[in-house]
């Protein structure tokens, strides 16, 4: 595993700074990975199609809540449409690959792509992703 991809996961689990209450949200929705016990609430204000705030609570592995935390720094202040297009690409991202292009709208994100080699840890990385998917294409769903 690379230096970079080590430091950001460190850094995103010492000092997550998405994780924490939302009292206003307006989207809230829970991620489970049964495979492993990692559990996210997820919650969102989102306001005239964009991504206003956001925040997460829960527990799990590092690289759950890590990438739930880069996720939210990614999507907060970002339109609805392009925060379903970050993740679409990111989840594309560990299953596959993108391009160079989709890489660098990622940001920091993108230094989770060596999880990709890691096929047991995938479901773990993409928990906040596949969360953020459901509650912006479902928010009925939501609490």
């Amino acid at each position: 595993m690379n230096t970079f991809y080590n430091e950001i996961l460190t850094d995103h689990n010492l000092h997550p700074g998405n994780k924490h209450d939302l009292p206003d949200a307006n989207y809230i929705l829970e991620g489970v990975n049964p495979s492993c016990g990692d559990d996210i609430i997820l919650k969102l204000r989102v306001e005239d199609g964009m991504v206003k705030d956001g925040a997460y609570t829960g527990d799990g592995c590092a690289i759950s809540q890590a990438s739930a935390d880069i996720m939210l720094d990614l999507v907060i202040g970002k339109s609805v449409q392009e925060a379903e297009e970050l993740s679409e690409i990111f989840v594309r991202m560990i299953t596959g690959s993108i391009s160079g292009e989709e890489a660098e709208r990622l940001e920091e994100a993108g230094a989770l792509q060596d999880i990709s080699h890691m096929p047991s840890r995938v479901k773990c990385a993409v928990l906040g992703w596949h969360t953020l998917d459901e509650i912006l294409r479902h928010p009925e769903k939501t609490v």
